[in-house]
């Protein structure tokens, strides 16, 4: 176990490498390895564990009855999922959690973070300010995907999103973590009709790119 790096994560904020090593065997916490593509909670699961992810990343993937899918969200490294579902007992989960990548996952059982352990952690607290910081930016995200999608056109949705990932990165170049299938579902649009755009955006000169690393070249949009 990477102890430094888990002093590095939102989750652990603020606690050393010792007290994280105490805790943990307060949390019942466990590593498991995933493939990819491999399911790590599926819709309809009820769950006691929220997962940490230490390397890799994984997908939110919701399906509709009709037979599409829509990449809710993607969790990347040092990131917590299923923390919601975690939290209420004997809530079924209304998506799927699939590894993007190979991933190894860190499960947390909820319910002791929540409770006071037998050994009255004085850390315990900071956990759960934590938890509930990671909880305000989950709706922020929410927030931010609503505004991605909030217009029609699917040009107005691709750069709002690239808008978004310039300021992440401090750069107009940056890195897409989607696939074009998976950019295509987080945005609600179609495939095709996203790629046929992005080419026009290129040809129009607003944008380049090469596999999944853009460039934002022009501001007159």
């Amino acid at each position: 176990m990477n102890y430094l790096f888990l002093t590095k994560t939102a989750f652990f904020n603020g606690l050393s490498e010792n007290e994280i090593k105490t805790i943990l065997n307060c949390l019942g916490a466990y590593q498991k390895s995933f493939k990819k593509s491999e399911f790590i909670y599926h819709s309809g699961d009820t769950v006691s564990d929220m997962g940490l992810v230490l390397s890799g990343s994984v997908n939110i993937v919701v399906n509709y009855y009709w037979g599409s899918s829509n990449i809710f969200g993607h969790i990347g490294q040092g990131e917590i999922f299923a923390e919601t579902y975690a939290t209420i007992p004997n809530k079924e989960m209304l998506c799927d959690v699939v590894a993007a990548e190979k991933t190894e996952v860190l499960f947390i059982n909820v319910e002791k973070v929540l409770s006071v352990c037998e050994n009255q952690c004085s850390f315990h607290n900071r956990l759960l300010r934590n938890l509930l910081k990671n909880s305000a930016q989950k709706n922020i995200s929410l927030a931010t995907r609503m505004m991605h999608t909030a217009s029609k056109f699917i040009r107005d949705r691709l750069l709002s999103y690239f808008s978004e990932q310039a300021i992440l990165n401090g750069s107009n170049t940056f890195t897409v973590p989607f696939s074009r299938q998976q950019l295509a579902d987080y945005l609600g649009v179609d495939r095709s009709a996203m790629s046929n755009e992005l080419s026009k955006m290129k040809r129009d000169g607003l944008i380049d790119y090469q596999k999944n690393d853009f460039i934002l070249i022009s501001n007159d949009f």
